[in-house]
């Protein structure tokens, strides 16, 4: 009965594997592989500079703006 029972679990496992390779339709993009956590900082980094150059054109103008403000007041 036990080599009965593991040839049924080696069955199953490998039957659950094919399974899992297959590739779902509509499903999504399959999963990355790992990425390294030095990968990860450069991808952050990349974001956060590409974030700040984003931002830097906003906070001049709203700077531009609070200081035509406080011109306007001081007259």
């Amino acid at each position: 009965m036990n080599k009965r029972q593991k040839l049924t679990k080696k069955l199953a496992k490998r039957a659950k594997a094919r399974e899992n390779k297959k590739e779902i339709p509509n499903s999504g993009p399959a999963k990355q592989g790992y990425i390294s956590k030095a990968e990860r900082a450069k991808i952050a980094a990349a974001e956060q500079a590409e974030n700040n150059t984003v931002e830097q054109p906003g906070n001049g103008a709203a700077e531009n703006a609070t200081a035509a403000t406080c011109q306007s007041d001081a007259q």
